[in-house]
């Protein structure tokens, strides 16, 4: 009778052995900030938290923006012609065309779309903490990579495919080898009769400003998706859920793949201007949020407290201000989702074996 009336102990899982368990036992260990972790918010505690934050961001924003209108630092040399009236690099002479999509275009995709999925996914997770998260993180990612990539245009650039012909080059044929370098090949912009704006636009190719917002953008979002709708996380979601985090990532790579098709830009400026968005768009969303790739809590806004004030308890507090995921699948969405312990964590570099904790075991992760 005693055992018959036994009940499972807490590591036991229903139904092992099974490929399809009767009752899936619920996943115990949320790690939510605790309590205290966010003030409540008003208008002034928001402006004693972030104005620093948005300031920096209008200085940044204006930082780029005066850069962007200087004229390329580097005085660059660059051949036309061999001796034998030859062009010496043919990719340098596209005609001009106009960009299949425009880089004010770019950008605003790059943060309009996001922005409306933040909207849509607050009808579930319903917290302003974590949409002014992920607002103040898309507008760092996309300014912060703006600033990153005309600093980079305006001392190193490169020359545009289209750069001859805007350039207009007129070379007096008694003069042709009376340039600099070996054999006197080598010119510089002072041989150009084109308009002087065009002119400086083609001569700052690298990187390529449409890819880096794109990514910068559409790659936060994708971590967004990946943390609200636990993509990777301790189950196996839906197909759709795959496809919606590589979504803007595709979205990502056709708006800079048109640059190789309009020719505004070369194959390498589109995977440097991709590169640095991608790492300032994960730079920016782990800036934010508590983790990235850690499934049990990279969905949560980190606050605007010290270190020391500010810990994960693995229990759910019961607060309102608790930030949970879109998702409602396999625990998640109700304060019973996630593992402790996965490597690599802070939890796990105080103790490797916090992986092995059992259920209704609790602890505190300091941050």
């Amino acid at each position: 009778m005693m055992a018959a009336n036994r009940q499972p102990s807490a590591a036991t899982i229903p139904g092992e052995g099974s490929l399809h368990p009767a009752q899936p036992a619920p996943n115990q260990y949320s790690i939510q900030p605790g309590p205290n972790a966010y003030p409540k918010l008003t208008p002034r505690t928001y402006i004693h938290s972030y104005w620093l934050d948005w300031l920096t961001l209008a200085c940044m924003g204006a930082l780029g923006l005066g850069i962007y209108y200087l004229r390329p630092a580097p005085n660059r040399l660059f051949p036309i012609y061999f001796r034998d009236g030859e062009v010496i690099y043919p990719e340098f002479a596209y005609p001009l065309r106009t960009n299949i999509i425009p880089i004010w275009l770019a950008a605003f995709l790059g943060f309009m779309v996001p922005f409306v999925f933040f909207c849509l996914l607050q009808i579930r997770v319903r917290s302003f903490v974590d949409f002014n998260a992920a607002v103040m993180g898309l507008i760092m990612s996309l300014v912060t990579a703006a600033v990153f990539q005309v600093f980079l245009k305006w001392l190193i650039g490169g020359l545009r495919p289209h750069f001859y012909a805007v350039c207009k080059p007129r070379i007096d044929p008694a003069l042709a080898n009376a340039g600099q370098g070996f054999d006197g090949i080598m010119v510089d912009r002072s041989v150009c009769t084109g308009d002087d704006k065009e002119i400086n636009d083609s001569l700052e190719s690298f990187p390529s400003g449409h890819s880096t917002a794109a990514f910068a953008g559409f790659l936060f979002l994708s971590w967004y998706l990946n943390a609200k709708l636990k993509v990777f996380a301790n189950y196996r979601p839906q197909y759709w859920k795959l496809v919606l985090f590589f979504a803007p990532i595709l979205a990502a790579t056709l708006i800079a793949g048109s640059l190789t098709i309009d020719k505004y830009h070369h194959w390498y400026d589109v995977i440097g201007g991709a590169i640095i968005g991608s790492m300032i768009a994960t730079g920016a969303y782990r800036f934010q949020y508590a983790s990235l790739f850690d499934y049990r809590f990279n969905h949560v806004p980190l606050p605007r407290r010290t270190a020391s004030g500010f810990k994960y308890s693995i229990a759910q507090p019961p607060d309102t201000m608790v930030v949970l995921p879109a998702t409602r699948k396999a625990g998640w969405g109700t304060g019973e989702g996630g593992v402790a312990g996965a490597p690599f964590d802070a939890m796990w570099w105080n103790n490797p074996k916090a992986g092995n904790v059992e259920m209704g075991q609790r602890g505190e992760l300091a941050v």
